[in-house]
């Protein structure tokens, strides 16, 4: 007669771990095994042990939290944010800015050797610059607490939609860290706080500037005290309620200087948080690309003209390509405001077939693209056709950026250089520059 037993339940796995942390990841989050598993924890350094508790287990990979570092790293820094701990930025303050910048390389060289088959060796160059007050631009969200019956401004907590209010922000230049106490005071005078969606703030050249989102429509109080607001801090006042947003003050439009140009910009505008680290970009791609007097250059993902513009100085005609007909329409106003009549822009969704463009027919010998984090792969085909003779490319995220290295060593081009800009000191967020020439 067959026995039957009934089976026992698997005993429970501890949510708690204690974990030996070996490395770094590209985003500076440390890693440690259990079991057999790689686990992920932010804010653990490699040679610490620490307590961590388990929050998503993957079949092959899991993610813990950081409870208590058991043995700290003799490289460990203290924070110089008091609030580290809680806001969604900044997360690799702990590290010391080498360590960061070492783990950044490694990153990178590792997703290209992994997902493009490509060998990087050692940057030419890590760009760096101020790891305090670096940023140019920021956007404040605004959350109404219905039981305090108050605006709450701040930056979005940590792995959470909650608000972390703050007083000030050491990354952002003072000038714009110093309006947020004032805003927040500005946001609970406001009869309409309820409807207010974010501000956006950025340091021009002639001045500070703020954007207000509004999902409503601000009576004529609001306004008053809006503009009073700007007049007090001497700062451009915009309002968004729908569309475009609509000037509050009569100040001369933003600008910023790059070299001898003035690039001017609105509100919403994409524009490089880092002003130094922008401005040695800018230097670089020029040097890289080494455009003479009789070569024609295409820039794609353009913007408002950051690449173009500077190299129309040096060649014989450029043309830059942009999806966003706002973004075009200001770069030709900034090729108008400083003289450059060798410059045209045009606009194309370049995640799209643009081979009918009438653009896309003329003969180019280099090229620059900036794209954004999905890449440019829809772009290859056609920059494959073109057969430039130089490419440089720029990248905020090496995981297209190996992608699309990949394509264009598969069609004939050969890595040459590549460099690292600290565009973002305290992130997991890396820019690189890479250089691309024809095989002889």
């Amino acid at each position: 007669m067959a026995q039957f037993f009934k089976p026992q339940p698997k005993p429970k796995q501890t949510s708690t771990l204690e974990l030996a942390i070996d490395r770094l990841d590209l985003h500076g989050v440390g890693i440690g095994r259990h079991q057999g598993k790689t686990i992920f924890v932010e804010g653990a350094m490699p040679g610490e042990l620490i307590k961590a508790r388990l929050t998503d287990d993957k079949k092959q990979h899991g993610f813990a939290q950081l409870q208590k570092i058991l043995t700290p790293s003799p490289q460990r820094q203290t924070p110089f944010c008091p609030h580290y701990e809680q806001c969604g930025g900044c997360s690799t303050q702990h590290l010391p800015l080498a360590l960061q910048h070492e783990t950044k390389v490694s990153g990178v060289q590792s997703l290209f050797s992994r997902l493009a088959g490509y060998e990087l060796g050692a940057p030419e160059f890590i760009i760096t610059g101020d790891d305090q007050r670096y940023r140019r631009v920021c956007r404040l969200a605004i959350k109404y607490d219905k039981k305090a019956r108050r605006a709450q401004v701040g930056f979005r907590r940590r792995l959470s939609h909650d608000l972390v209010e703050v007083s000030a922000c050491p990354v952002l230049v003072s000038s714009l860290s110093a309006l947020i106490e004032p805003l927040r005071a500005l946001c609970n005078q406001l009869k309409s706080f309820r409807d207010l969606g974010h501000i956006e703030l950025c340091e021009a050249d002639n001045g500070p500037l703020m954007l207000l989102r509004h999902n409503g429509q601000p009576g004529e109080g609001d306004l008053a005290l809006l503009r009073e607001f700007a007049a007090e801090h001497q700062l451009a006042c915009y309002l968004q309620c729908a569309d475009q947003p609509l000037p509050l003050t009569s100040r001369e439009a933003p600008f910023y200087r790059l070299g001898e140009l003035s690039i001017g910009f609105l509100p919403g505008d994409f524009l490089q948080v880092n002003r130094t680290i922008n401005e040695q970009m800018v230097a670089k791609v020029l040097a890289w690309l080494a455009p003479e007097a009789g070569d024609k250059v295409l820039d794609l993902f353009c913007g408002l003209g950051n690449f173009t513009l500077p190299l129309a100085g040096r060649a014989k005609e450029v043309v830059g390509v942009e999806g966003v007909m706002e973004m075009v329409l200001r770069a030709r106003q900034n090729a108008e405001r400083n003289g450059l009549g060798n410059v045209r822009f045009f606009q194309s969704n370049l995640d799209e077939p643009f081979v009918h463009a009438p653009w896309a027919k003329e003969p180019f010998s280099l090229v620059v693209l900036d794209p954004a984090r999905p890449g440019a792969a829809g772009s290859m085909p056609h920059l494959l056709k073109l057969a430039p003779k130089r490419l440089v490319y720029v990248s905020c995220n090496p995981v297209t950026a190996a992608r699309d290295c990949q394509r264009l060593h598969a069609e004939g081009y050969r890595l040459t250089r590549w460099g690292l800009f600290d565009m973002f000191p305290h992130t997991g967020h890396v820019e690189t520059i890479l250089l691309f020439e024809q095989h002889a």
